[in-house]
């Protein structure tokens, strides 16, 4: 009950008229996972012939249970009087579990056929993420002043890429799903498989948005052997594996935000740009105002750039403003709009000595039109002043 692989001359010669059938089964593709063949009558005869081409695996089926399997390609003769030879390779083990525990119950009398399997790589497995699944993203952390510490912003993805598969148990893949079908399609199992990708995808983003990885989000796309190792160390891919097959390649071809999650980081950025901008913009605003506050010559153009600078700023310099114009003893200075070129300082009713112009304009019956206490100009033919009340008559 074993495979006997024929010498290479009997391939192509007239040995192959000596074979009582010849079984062989066409190129399997990367959408057909398992195939039945059989001969007319059901039953393979003593000295028939057994192909198995490059990319193929061949189970020997009989009655319920496992008679040999291979999964190295070339020529086989077919003998039930030989044991069981498992030609298998890295499936030798594999295959001799079959042979001794693989039995179909209610299985077919007398029904001997060769089960050929797709030992390649199966491609082009499309996967996206139906909805947005949460990501912890480090690239744009944020600061806890409570703490002291930082934490991740939290944003939405939406992933797209493909993997590869491929049948890594052929006793277990026979027993859990495909049995002993005429034919197993990759499509009979690939929606179900899709949605237990993006699970163990799920769980590796999970792990690459912690903090021992720390993956920025738009990164993600260049982390594919990572997101294999992870899958691989955390068998994160666990239900696939219990159907007889394993995830052999994971490529993630895009990665999109949520419009949310979008507005987040446009907003971080936009909020960081800003501080180190309002940074910049506070150093220079103080010093302009202190020196406008010590230099009495330059007040009036000091002060109107400050001006300026506040209504750009919206009013955000206030408090610097205020600041920069205490003395060195605490006391504040008012300001003084005319500077000092002569005359004679006056205390005001605050209490802040200024200057009051020495050219002053005189008017007629001898009323001045500055102000000598406070500087304020006057109208034509006021003889008090309108803020101070001091008398603008000599």
């Amino acid at each position: 009950m074993g495979l006997i692989k024929a010498a290479v001359s009997a391939v192509g010669s007239t040995l192959h008229d000596q074979w009582k059938d010849y079984i062989r089964c066409e190129d399997l593709g990367n959408d057909i996972l398992m195939r039945k063949v059989s001969t007319p009558t059901g039953v393979i005869s003593k000295d028939s012939a057994i192909q198995v081409a490059p990319g193929q695996m061949a189970v020997i089926f009989d009655s319920g249970r496992i008679l040999d399997a291979t999964a190295e390609e070339g020529i086989y003769t077919f003998d039930q009087s030989t044991s069981p030879s498992f030609f298998a390779g890295q499936f030798g083990p594999v295959f001799k579990e079959m042979w001794t525990r693989f039995v179909y119950n209610g299985a077919t009398n007398k029904e001997q056929a060769v089960f050929y399997l797709n030992a390649k790589e199966i491609m082009d497995n499309k996967f996206g993420t139906p909805a947005p699944i949460p990501f912890q993203d480090w690239s744009h952390p944020i600061p806890n002043q409570m703490t002291g510490t930082m934490s991740p912003l939290r944003v939405e993805v939406k992933c797209f890429g493909k993997y590869t598969f491929k049948i890594a148990n052929p006793a277990v893949f026979m027993s859990r799903i495909a049995g002993v079908a005429d034919e197993f399609r990759k499509d009979m199992l690939i929606e179900q498989m899709r949605s237990e990708v993006i699970g163990s995808f799920q769980n590796v983003l999970n792990e690459l948005g912690n903090s021992n990885h720390k993956t920025p989000v738009l990164e993600l796309p260049s982390c594919t052997d990572e997101i294999k190792k992870i899958m691989d160390e955390k068998v994160f891919d666990q239900p696939i594996r219990d159907r007889g097959l394993s995830i052999v390649g994971f490529i993630v071809e895009s990665v999109t935000l949520d419009e949310e999650s979008e507005k987040k980081i446009d907003n971080y950025e936009l909020s960081s740009n800003s501080f180190m901008q309002q940074g910049t913009l506070v150093g220079a605003y103080a010093n302009a105002v202190q020196d406008a506050a010590n230099n009495a010559g330059g007040a009036m153009n000091g002060f109107m750039g400050v001006g300026m600078m506040n209504m750009a700023s919206g009013g955000m310099f206030g408090a610097v403003q205020n600041n920069a114009m205490m003395n060195n003893n605490g006391a504040t200075q008012q300001y003084n709009p005319y500077p000092q070129q002569g005359g004679q300082n006056t205390p005001t009713h605050s209490g802040v000595v200024v200057s009051a112009p020495s050219n002053a304009e005189e008017l007629d019956d001898g009323v001045m039109a500055f102000c000598p206490n406070c500087g304020n100009k006057n109208d034509n033919g006021s003889k008090f002043c309108s803020n101070c009340g001091n008398k603008l008559t000599k």
